[in-house]
């Protein structure tokens, strides 16, 4: 079993119903289908797509991005999704890293392949603009497609500590484990829709906003508008979703907006921790269980939740999904007991194989068989964890990880730049924001506007920092060390001034 063909198992048995919703318009399984089938044909004819190979997905949430993800997995390709709001220099470090000759992509984010391309000659665009019509031929054209459970089948390029990002490597057992823990512990059938509304090259909207309704037989219900709350919503109801995968900031955004009734029957909260406040208020108001969870690129991704019946603790992450064994160690890898603090460990099916090309953070990763999160907390005595410090410098932006390391390395790279160093302040609209501390070089003025404009042509836009302080000196402990706290106490005052 792989993933191609768990989802041609599933387009079988319902051709003609709807998998797909996408504004006014409507797409059968027999429609995805049969275009992910003709995009497998071109990839393997005329772009020279083999097994094994190396894929890209740069796209925004659209319709082509289900056909194109499964044309890719019947070549028995490797699908690398990209993040669609990063800019050409960190897409080119991907593509160099990962090996990759061919990208999928549309017009709008194509107009960027000239750059991409001069970096790497060998890469050829792929427009879904240029997808072919699905023939009756299609199939019979593929090679067999032999990719077993134990295969990759998707590299998630997740930021780093290291400043460079590193490519999780995801078999197609690892994420059809996932997709049938989260299948028991949210109770979905295939009359389910889900609603997807924040970005598919998202590990956890690829899990469990395409390929669980997808596999189970259900629908997505793709919102086409992202601009205001109002037309969100307006789609929302219009299509009956019943499952809401969704941040914080959302949650809160309902919570206040002057609606009173909404459809799901369950809604999910992932990707930074959920205000005990906001659970509270929106329950009160909506009569729906809000489960908060937790996961990793590196787990596929989703390690635990609240369950959907009996207790979801308030602030807590909740139990393991099944099938899935999480433990408290400490830096010996000691087991830890109940209300002791130490390193949250995943182990289980979902875990990934290790990080592509880099031996070195694969085994800093993996620890006698658990993935080591990074993470920090506690379970309690009835079995629920909690989540008590973060990654270490890891910053929430909107939801995304963002890794202050990375915006550093940038900033050194403009002229006069002597030392830098990130910290994050809170916002209450994003979550956090960076703000940027730089020393220039002897007898030399930085200009805070120029430094902006060059790290706007490097940097997604979310990894912006929102000011850039010049200091004297960066404060220091006695062995040499930044101290990032005293910069969050400057870094606070620097937002107030902005």
């Amino acid at each position: 079993m792989n993933l191609a063909s768990a989802f041609a198992a599933s387009a079988q048995k319902r051709l003609d119903k709807v998998a797909m919703y996408w504004g006014d318009s409507e797409f059968t399984y027999s429609t995805l289908f049969g275009q992910s089938l003709a995009v497998a044909k071109q990839l393997t004819n005329q772009f020279g797509v083999q097994p094994g190979d190396r894929v890209a997905l740069w796209l925004k949430n659209r319709p082509e991005f289900v056909p194109a993800l499964f044309g890719i997995l019947n070549t028995g390709a490797v699908v690398v999704p990209i993040n669609n709001f990063l800019k050409p220099d960190e897409v080119n470090f991907i593509l160099q890293d990962a090996g990759i000759n061919v990208i999928i992509s549309d017009t709008e984010l194509g107009g960027h392949f000239p750059a991409l391309a001069a970096a790497r000659p060998a890469l050829k665009l792929f427009k879904v603009e240029e997808f072919a019509r699905p023939g009756s031929s299609d199939a019979q054209s593929l090679p067999a497609n032999s990719q077993s459970e134990a295969d990759l089948a998707v590299i998630i390029y997740t930021s780093g500590t290291t400043g460079r990002p590193k490519g999780a490597m995801l078999s197609h057992g690892n994420l059809l484990h996932n997709v049938e823990s989260c299948r028991l512990v949210l109770e979905t059938v295939d009359q389910d829709r889900l609603a997807v509304l924040l970005p598919l090259f998202h590990s956890y909207m690829l899990t469990v906003g395409l390929f669980l309704p997808l596999l189970v037989g259900g629908s997505l219900v793709l919102v086409k508008s992202l601009q205001q709350p109002h037309n969100i919503l307006q789609e929302i109801c219009q299509r009956q979703a019943t499952i809401l995968p969704a941040i914080p900031q959302f949650y809160r955004t309902l919570t206040h907006a002057n609606i009173s009734a909404l459809p799901f029957r369950v809604c999910v909260s992932g990707a930074a921790p959920l205000p005990v406040q906001v659970l509270k208020d929106f329950e009160t108001k909506f009569k729906i269980p809000l489960i908060e969870g937790y996961g990793l690129s590196e787990a596929s991704p989703v390690v635990t939740k609240n369950p959907l019946r009996g207790d979801h603790k308030p602030g807590s992450i909740g139990l393991p999904v099944p099938n899935v064994e999480v433990s408290i160690q400490n830096d010996d890898g000691q087991m830890l007991g109940a209300n002791e603090t130490g390193e949250v460990c995943v182990r289980g099916g979902n875990v990934m194989l290790g990080y592509w090309n880099n031996p070195e953070e694969t085994a800093k990763a993996l620890r006698n068989g658990w993935l080591l999160t990074g993470d920090v907390g506690y379970r309690d005595a009835d079995g629920y964890y909690y989540i008590t410090d973060r990654k270490k410098d890891m910053l929430l932006v909107n939801g995304i990880n963002v890794y202050p390391r990375e915006i550093e390395e940038v900033i050194y790279q403009f002229p006069g730049v002597k030392e830098a160093a990130v910290v994050g302040v809170p916002d209450a609209r994003k979550g956090e924001q960076p703000i940027a501390f730089v020393v220039a070089n002897e007898g030399v003025t930085l200009d805070e506007k120029s430094l902006l404009h060059f790290l706007k042509e490097k940097l997604a836009d979310y990894k912006l920092p929102k000011r850039v302080v010049s200091l004297t000196a960066l404060p220091r402990n006695a062995t040499g060390k930044i101290l990032k706290t005293s910069l969050r106490g400057l870094s606070a005052s620097a937002a107030r001034v902005s």
